[in-house]
């Protein structure tokens, strides 16, 4: 009994309590759903959550739970599965990108050093977390916040680094000089 009184409590997130985490995590949006059954409605919560690294790494993930904080623990683990690596070029994305994913359009362009996140909601919010500082955005179409987390994050992910670009002749003049 003494034993296990002395016991460290166990985390849910694998970490020792004065340990910094290594993610930051944002809830952007909670709904109550609900679905009828024979004796009326059953409530339950639907989180959508962003993680990422303030670096290079992002993740979405949505879930449900019978309460709020089930919901956006659920959440959080489907996030952090799902993480992606974005190139980033100069605090800024390496070139312009534009997503449909399902109802939602979300365009995105790289900006001048100095000029911030402009950017609205739930796109904010994600690009908020990553290490991207100069970023310029439109969502289109669709006020679906799942939708447009999704899209934004299919945007990043299809983002390609600048050392990748067919149209880049810094690859080819290497081989030439190895040639030589």
């Amino acid at each position: 009994m003494a034993e296990a009184q002395t016991r460290a409590p166990r985390r849910r997130d694998n970490q020792a309590p004065g340990e910094p985490k290594q993610f930051e995590e944002l809830v952007i949006n909670i709904d109550r759903v609900s679905r009828v059954v024979k004796g009326g409605r059953r409530f339950r919560f639907k989180a959508l959550v962003v993680v990422g690294d303030r670096k290079t790494k992002v993740g979405v993930g949505v879930a449900k739970g019978g309460d709020v904080q089930v919901a956006i623990a659920k959440a959080t683990d489907v996030a952090k599965k799902n993480m992606i690596t974005i190139p980033i070029v100069n605090a800024t994305i390496p070139h312009e990108n534009e997503v449909k994913y399902s109802g939602a359009r979300v365009l995105l362009k790289p900006a001048a050093p100095g000029t911030g996140i402009i950017a609205g909601g739930v796109v904010r919010s994600i690009i908020g977390v990553t290490g991207i500082r100069n970023l310029l955005s439109k969502s289109l179409n669709s006020t679906n916040k799942v939708n447009i987390a999704y899209a934004t994050v299919e945007a990043l992910r299809s983002l390609v680094p600048k050392e990748e670009w067919i149209t880049t002749e810094k690859p080819a003049k290497k081989a030439a000089k190895e040639a030589k």
